[in-house]
């Protein structure tokens, strides 16, 4: 019997970036992405996390460009 094949995502690869960004966001929004929600924590359900990381991988695959924008990255 053949053994399944591995999947590995490459560290720094747009997949690992763009899950990475998902935590971000995910904390920063007051979400866990486990059972057990602590005080002002809310559980991410299917949808937020599926939608959430397709942005995420959206974003990394075509990030805006800075237009406007000074060597810093400063609006005018």
């Amino acid at each position: 019997m053949a053994a399944e094949p591995t999947v590995q995502i490459s560290l720094n690869s747009p997949k690992q970036i763009a899950f990475r960004l998902m935590e971000t966001i995910a904390n920063v929004e007051h979400k866990v992405l486990h059972h057990n929600p602590g005080t002002g924590e809310l559980e991410a359900d299917r949808r937020w996390i599926l939608d959430t990381y397709a942005e995420c991988l959206l974003a990394v695959k075509s990030p805006r460009k800075r237009l406007g924008k000074d060597k810093d990255g400063h609006a005018p």
